[in-house]
């Protein structure tokens, strides 16, 4: 794997939900770094990515309550384990649950695999609430996936949850996971 700076040079044969990704950080005037990759679809593949980026890569887990009413982006470290009963004392939702492919795709336009705070771009409704866990605040960059899982991107979380979470007119709830 190569890390290189910014969006590849031929974008013909990505996806157009990764090059609205680049178009969102170039827009926006956001300086990151990106590796491409074989589809990173566990976190033994995430932490072989993390060596190249030399960023924290975050757990993104796509949740909703019962009712499929509420829908929740949770960015966590990788090696933190999810205890949903954590999360949900915290936002005040009794019940938390996976969302479906379906949801990930309407709400996101992301697929299984690829969930990544860069989907809140496709969010326009803004109906998916961003929680964060303060972990990840302490970490000078973050990496995170371009609405795909063949390409990884290496930025700082200071623009991350500044000036491109503005752009995609989101913002963030901080919690505190213990993960024990």
């Amino acid at each position: 794997m190569e890390l290189f700076s910014g969006r590849p040079l031929n974008i013909d044969n990505r996806l157009e939900r990764e090059k609205r990704v680049y178009d969102l950080l170039d827009s926006v005037g956001i300086d990151y770094m990106r590796v491409d990759h074989e589809p990173a679809d566990n976190m033994e593949a995430c932490l072989a990515i993390d060596e190249v980026l030399e960023a924290t890569i975050c757990k993104n887990l796509f949740l909703c309550n019962r009712q499929k009413t509420n829908f929740y982006l949770v960015m966590m470290p990788g090696d933190k384990p999810f205890k949903t009963k954590e999360v949900s004392g915290q936002i005040g939702c009794a019940r938390l649950s996976f969302a479906g492919p379906e949801e990930m795709l309407e709400y996101l336009d992301i697929e299984p695999g690829s969930v990544s705070v860069m989907g809140l771009m496709n969010d326009k409704n803004n109906m998916v609430r961003l929680l964060v866990d303060e972990d990840i605040l302490d970490a000078e960059y973050i990496g995170c996936h371009p609405c795909v899982n063949t390409s990884s991107l290496r930025l700082k979380t200071k623009d991350v949850f500044g000036p491109v979470l503005k752009a995609m007119n989101h913002d963030m709830t901080v919690i505190k996971l213990i993960g024990e």
